[in-house]
């Protein structure tokens, strides 16, 4: 007791104190670590999918440009394509690898104009994280389309 008779204020704290604080502290922070590697690892994906979505943009943005006799030519237009996450890193040093098709078919559409027009689509797949991912993107494309205005009839 002190000199007023209350308790001393020099007492230390109980066993059972540290030991809860420092459980909190750690948990706490493997929490804090565990959501900033989630995070990155969000970014990384969303990344990803980003460069799938140029990719695909690119190849249908090209077919665009081709002339109706390029489009219905068989093989024109590659049926299988490989593309990297970083295409000018060095060997090993490119990133994911995106390999996807391209495929011509019939429109899905009635009516006279129909022989007129194809259907393009582009399906892409990668692996990410151990996880097979896939995207597509499909378009029309017809005999008197955009490709008349770059390339125009003769």
């Amino acid at each position: 007791m002190g000199k007023l008779g209350m308790r001393d204020s020099r007492c230390a704290f109980a066993l059972i104190e540290v030991l809860i604080g420092s459980g909190l502290l750690g948990v706490m922070s493997v929490s804090l670590y565990l959501g900033i590697a989630q995070g990155f690892a969000f970014v990384q994906i969303a990344r990803e999918n980003l460069r799938a979505t140029q990719i695909l943009q690119e190849k249908l943005e090209t077919v665009r440009l081709y002339t109706w006799d390029q489009v219905i030519q068989p093989g024109f237009i590659p049926s299988a394509f490989t593309n990297y996450y970083y295409p000018s890193g060095g060997s090993g040093n490119q990133g994911a690898v995106y390999r996807g098709t391209t495929t011509v078919s019939s429109a899905p559409v009635g009516g006279t104009y129909a022989n007129d027009m194809k259907l393009v689509s582009v399906q892409l797949t990668w692996t990410s994280s151990n996880v097979q991912r896939q995207r597509s993107m499909h378009t029309l494309v017809s005999r008197y389309g955009l490709q008349n205005y770059v390339y125009p009839l003769k």
